[in-house]
């Protein structure tokens, strides 16, 4: 599996409190009718520390019946216990997902032989696995060199790295050359540089309520077509300050309620946010 290109990491909308699923299958057929190259249900943008078991499986089965087979869906599975990754690697793989993503285990800032036990102990279903590197989250920034090694365990099919940092990205993927693992950028920041120096893409908070543009952001760094990548840029560079200008994924939500997409709500601990100015989502698509 080599994975290239778009992939929404996928908001949970609330309605009264409860997962909304026909809101979110919508949701789902608007990325896929925008030409998304991949579906992330559960995520940090999924609010999945709030879900409960029976809403985290709803969730990946209705991204799976949109997907049909289109594109794949990467099931959001990590956890900072073992075991219950491995469990949830399971449940999704039974699922139909095509893959997990697996964030490094936060808060218990496991050593070195620690992580690389535990990210063998997330290979053994078989269902093929996302490295998530989100040290904002974790607590923990790998060096180069661990993040190599991981990547190279047997089952791991791409990394997504999310600190931003896009020499640390261009050290990965000079050292992963050699692989068919893939390195997806996970900040919309950062994104289309690391692409435009061989990344295979991102795993994106943006192309929530801009998908169709977000997958020109991608191509156009892709392709190296420098004015279609500086009129992008200059349309949803504004639109990224805003969505990350607060916790994720508060700003993303009042935005998509502000467009008629969802309503404007999260789960405790997250509050809701307001709505940005109307110039700044005006003409999204």
């Amino acid at each position: 599996m080599q994975l290239r290109g778009v992939y929404t990491a996928l908001i949970t909308p609330f309605k009264s409190g409860e997962v909304d699923l026909d809101i979110y299958r919508a949701h789902c057929d608007r990325q896929l009718a925008a030409g998304v190259h991949g579906l992330v249900p559960c995520g940090t943008t999924g609010e999945t520390p709030t879900l409960s078991h029976a809403e985290w499986s709803g969730c990946i089965r209705t991204a799976v019946a949109a997907a049909g087979g289109s594109v794949p869906v990467i099931a959001g599975c990590g956890s900072n216990s073992t075991a219950k990754t491995v469990a949830a690697i399971e449940e999704a793989r039974d699922l139909g997902a095509d893959a997990a993503l697996v964030v490094f285990p936060y808060y218990n800032k496991p050593n070195p032989a620690g992580l690389a036990a535990h990210v063998q102990a997330a290979c053994a279903p078989g269902l093929p696995v996302v490295l998530y590197h989100v040290p904002g989250r974790t607590g923990q920034r790998l060096p180069a060199s661990q993040l190599e090694s991981l990547c190279r365990t047997p089952g791991v099919v791409a990394l997504k790295e999310a600190t931003g940092d896009v020499a640390l990205g261009i050290d990965i993927l000079q050292r992963l050359h050699d692989t068919d693992v893939s390195i997806l950028s996970g900040d919309d920041f950062t994104f289309a540089p690391l692409t435009a120096m061989g990344g295979h893409g991102v795993i994106s908070v943006v192309s929530n309520p801009a998908p169709a543009q977000t997958v020109a952001w991608y191509e156009a760094a892709n392709s190296g077509d420098i004015a279609a990548l500086r009129g992008l840029s200059d349309r949803l560079m504004p639109v990224v300050r805003y969505l990350f200008s607060s916790s994720n994924p508060v700003p993303v939500k009042a935005a998509m309620a502000a467009m008629g997409l969802c309503e404007n709500e999260v789960r405790l601990p997250l509050a809701p946010g307001e709505a940005p100015p109307a110039a700044l989502i005006s003409g999204l698509a």
